[in-house]
């Protein structure tokens, strides 16, 4: 599970190290594509394998199922950690999400999300609140 919020650098070659507690998850690969709000999703394989096959699962005739499957799969990347447990960021991916080289990585449970700094912080800026001040279910059966 990832967990966590991490802030790595990325190198002049695109790269970043991830987090020493997502290693484990990510040994047998990991697969990088398009987040919603502009970040960058990590899935480990197994856990991409797992969303692929919900996502085949929606009917070919809705527009927003196809849509959603493009934009998705076509920016995925699969990758593997170097020895020195560096992954490199796709081009696409970089610009999609803006990064600098400052970067916050963030455990999102099942998946690890990649941010730019900036991004990041004006995301959590305008969304602590109202979560501090939830009063309702969100998520069935939770809280």
């Amino acid at each position: 599970m990832f967990l966590g919020t991490h802030t790595p650098k990325l190198d002049d070659k695109g790269r970043v190290i991830l987090p020493a507690k997502f290693r484990q998850e990510l040994e047998g690969g990991l697969v990088l594509t398009r987040g919603q709000e502009r970040c960058i999703y990590v899935f480990s394989m197994r856990e991409f394998e797992r969303v692929h096959e919900q996502i085949r699962q929606a009917p070919l005739t809705s527009a927003g199922a196809r849509d959603f499957l493009r934009l998705f799969l076509s920016g995925a990347s699969s990758e593997q950690a170097d020895s020195q447990h560096r992954v490199t960021i796709p081009a696409n991916l970089r610009e999609y999400a803006g990064l600098g080289r400052e970067l916050t990585v963030i455990g999102a449970g099942s998946r690890a999300e990649i941010w730019d700094t900036a991004a990041w912080n004006e995301y959590y800026a305008a969304k602590e609140a109202d979560f501090a001040s939830t009063t309702e279910e969100v998520i069935p059966g939770i809280f």
